[in-house]
C-alpha cells in the first residue's frame, strides 16, 4: 500500500494544515502497517507553474532548455507519484479563497488527458479512480456551507471538483476554520479537527 503525503503551507512549523496532515499521515501508518509513503513538500521543493513551452512539450516539441527538461521530468515523476498512491493527503490551506499556487501547480501537472481522466463520446471519463483522498484544510475565517461567506469557498471545492473530474469518489476534508481569529478558536479548530482525524480510523 502506497501513500502520498503532499503538503503546500508556506507558514512552516506553524501551519495548522501541516501539523494536520502529518497527523492523518501518522494515523494511515498506525491503521495500516508497512504502508509506504512518499512526501512531496510543494513550499521547499515546487514544481514550476505551466508555461506555453511545457504545453509546447506535451504536444511534441523537443525542449531545448536544460532547465525546462529537468522541470518536465519532475513532472512526470509528480504524476508517476499520484497514480501510484492508493491514499493521498494533501494539507492545503486557503489562501485568498482559493488554494495556495504551489498546490495549483502540482495539480496541473497531474491534469494529464490520457493519463488521469479522457473526452470520450459520452463526456469526460475520469481514469485515476480507487484512490482515497483526505484533505488537511485550514481557513483563517469561516466558509463552511452553513457561514454567510460560503459563497467564497474556491479551496475546497476547487479540490473536490478537480479530483471528482479525476474519478475520485473517495474525498474527505479534515477542516480546521478560524484559525487567524484569536489563539482560543485556533485551538478549539485544531482540537476539532485532529478529533475527526481520530474518527478515521473508526
Amino acid at each position: 500500500m502506497k501513500l502520498l503525503h503532499i503538503d503546500s503551507s508556506i507558514l512552516g512549523p506553524g501551519s495548522v494544515s501541516r501539523r494536520l496532515s502529518a497527523a492523518i499521515v501518522a494515523q494511515q501508518q498506525a491503521l495500516h502497517p508497512g504502508i509506504e509513503i512518499v512526501r512531496r513538500d510543494l513550499a521547499t521543493h515546487p514544481v514550476d507553474h505551466l508555461t506555453g513551452l511545457h504545453l509546447a512539450a506535451a504536444q511534441g516539441a523537443v525542449p531545448e532548455a536544460e532547465a525546462l527538461q529537468r522541470d518536465i521530468g519532475a513532472g512526470a515523476t509528480a504524476l508517476d507519484e499520484f497514480l501510484a498512491a492508493d491514499v493521498v493527503v494533501i494539507g492545503a490551506p486557503m489562501y485568498n479563497f482559493g488554494i495556495p499556487s504551489q498546490l495549483k501547480a502540482w495539480i496541473d501537472r497531474l491534469a494529464v488527458a490520457g493519463r488521469t481522466f479522457r473526452y470520450g463520446e459520452n463526456g469526460v471519463e475520469g481514469l485515476a479512480g480507487g484512490k482515497t483522498v483526505i484533505v488537511a484544510s485550514s481557513r483563517g475565517g469561516f466558509y463552511g456551507a452553513e457561514s454567510q461567506m460560503a459563497f467564497l469557498d474556491h479551496q475546497e471545492t476547487y479540490l473536490r471538483g478537480v479530483f471528482g473530474f479525476f474519478g475520485i469518489t473517495d474525498i474527505s476534508f479534515i477542516r480546521a476554520e478560524g484559525v487567524a481569529m484569536g489563539e482560543p478558536q485556533r485551538q478549539q479548530a485544531i482540537d476539532g479537527a485532529e478529533a475527526e482525524i481520530r474518527k478515521l480510523a473508526a
